[in-house]
């Protein structure tokens, strides 16, 4: 091991995550870090996603730290370049960059119980160790291929929206788009403008409400850069509707479901206003309970179905052949150009999205998958000592992910900060603190929609193998940061040990 890199801490993923866990890291004086990242660039899903139409689908005041507020977005809802460049501004003003380490493929991490520290395997390379790990490999990072038959057969393009490729020029063209989730909504009014024709294989209707985004004007961007109170207003406001679209009408359905119900009504008002078919309204409206599935903004996705030159397909798909998408009927649409939209595999290949193997070689992604998946107050599990997993069962909070992330950062700081004054240097959640908390979880997700409500038939990635909602944490976003701030010290088992002492 001596002739490894050793550092205080190996952070996997150079995303939000990852930095605002190195950010919490330097606060607490810990500067000797690597952040490992398998893309060219920082950024995660905002340097990975290019496709037409990406933007933020929640208002950008939210959507970014807190703590570093961007007083110039453009607009209500940033374009993805916006986060991309913000993302680029935090790690030059922190100084992040010095940490990252680009094309970096991180293929999995053991504890080794004698030194006491990480030993992390990188592809192509000799391992890195490190005292602590802490994964930031975010929930959307692994792709969905469709298990379609024959679609390697495709003689046209065939392009991911995760691998969007700059040089596609779709005039003319006769393209399909498969998948009608949250990426599909912006995509699909896009690709509308350049087809000759577009038929939207659609498996599974989402809830779709308007899009209330508008320039910010130039005036108001000074505003918010000279009196920082004003952008903090404005994040309270767009936080309070956010907690009570999430919170209210989806974890507490059961208290709530006037709201629940008020959301889906003004969905299907919307549409109406869109759409005058009804057969096509009937196409596009949900037959599950509003927030089973994730749902989205836009001004125009239900519009574009009303094109000329659109066509929305909800009959299976049997196959694909060279030149066309062959439905179950036995009807062919000839295409040249087929776009996957289908979204992320969080169960399956994620959580972990490497492999982690922790005390008496317990490996993370088998015993979640035999058993439950769970994680301390969404960061932490029993066996894996010094391991913080950022993107966890349970540990999404609200419906912005920069709220997880500092509550997170909150949580990495007060055990830190914990350890540092009782001199230890090796930290592992308890088995009783992990189970109470899951048991709460799990008693609070009784009132949420997805076990009071009907989402048999969403296809929702919140559900996994098990059946179980286990990504979104049942509580406010207020709890969230109360627990992470005040959470039981004695929840941790803290040590001293002599592979730590200088």
């Amino acid at each position: 091991m001596d002739g490894h890199e050793q550092y205080d801490a190996v952070v996997v993923g150079a995303g939000f995550g990852g930095m605002g866990a190195a950010i919490a890291l330097n606060r607490l004086g810990l500067t000797n870090l690597a952040i490992l990242e398998r893309e060219d660039d920082l950024g995660g899903t905002w340097h990975v996603n290019r496709y037409p139409g990406l933007a933020v689908d929640i208002a950008s005041v939210t959507y970014s730290y807190s703590f570093e507020p961007n007083p110039y977005w453009s607009r209500l809802f940033a374009p993805g370049a916006e986060l991309k460049r913000y993302a680029d501004h935090v790690a030059d003003k922190y100084d992040l960059r010095r940490y990252m380490r680009f094309g970096t493929v991180v293929t999995g991490a053991r504890w080794d119980e004698d030194a006491q520290r990480w030993v992390v395997s990188v592809e192509g390379q000799e391992p890195v160790t490190a005292r602590y790990l802490l994964t930031a490999t975010g929930f959307l990072s692994q792709p969905k291929m469709p298990d379609i038959d024959g679609i390697d057969t495709f003689a046209g393009r065939v392009v991911h929206t995760t691998a969007w490729d700059d040089t596609l020029d779709l005039r003319g063209s006769r393209t399909a788009i498969i998948g009608t989730g949250a990426t599909a909504v912006q995509l699909i009014p896009e690709v509308a403008r350049d087809a000759a024709a577009l038929t939207v294989f659609q498996r599974t209707p989402i809830w779709v409400v308007p899009k209330m985004d508008f320039p910010i004007p130039a005036v108001v961007q000074r505003l918010f850069e000279r009196v920082p109170l004003t952008q903090r207003l404005a994040r309270k406001v767009s936080d309070g509707l956010l907690e009570a679209i999430m919170v209210s009408a989806v974890l507490h359905y059961r208290q709530a479901k006037f709201l629940n119900k008020g959301a889906a009504a003004a969905s299907k008002l919307f549409l109406r206003s869109q759409v005058r078919d009804p057969e096509l309204r009937r196409s596009l409206t949900p037959d599950y309970d509003f927030g089973c599935k994730r749902p989205t903004f836009s001004n125009s996705y239900f519009r574009t179905f009303t094109k000329s030159n659109v066509n929305l397909e909800t009959t299976p798909i049997a196959r694909i052949e060279p030149d066309a998408v062959v439905t179950a009927d036995g009807r062919r649409t000839e295409i040249d150009t087929l776009i996957l939209a289908t979204g992320f595999n969080l169960w399956d290949v994620n959580f972990p999205a490497i492999e982690v193997i922790g005390r008496e070689g317990q490996n993370l992604g088998k015993w979640w998958r035999d058993n439950r998946f769970q994680a301390y107050e969404g960061v932490a599990v029993p066996k894996f000592p010094n391991f913080l997993t950022l993107a966890s069962p349970y540990s999404y909070s609200g419906l912005s992910y920069f709220m997880t992330i500092e509550s997170q950062m909150a949580h990495l700081t007060r055990l830190f900060g914990e350890m540092k004054r009782r001199g230890a240097d090796v930290f592992e959640v308890t088995e009783d603190a992990n189970t109470r908390f899951l048991n709460r979880m799990t008693e609070n997700l009784g009132d949420s929609v997805f076990y009071g409500g009907s989402c048999s038939t969403a296809r929702s990635y919140y559900f996994n193998q098990h059946g179980e909602a286990a990504l979104l944490r049942p509580t406010s976003t207020a709890n969230a940061f109360r627990e992470a701030d005040n959470f039981p010290l004695d929840d941790y088992r803290l040590e001293a040990t002599a592979a730590g002492r200088p």
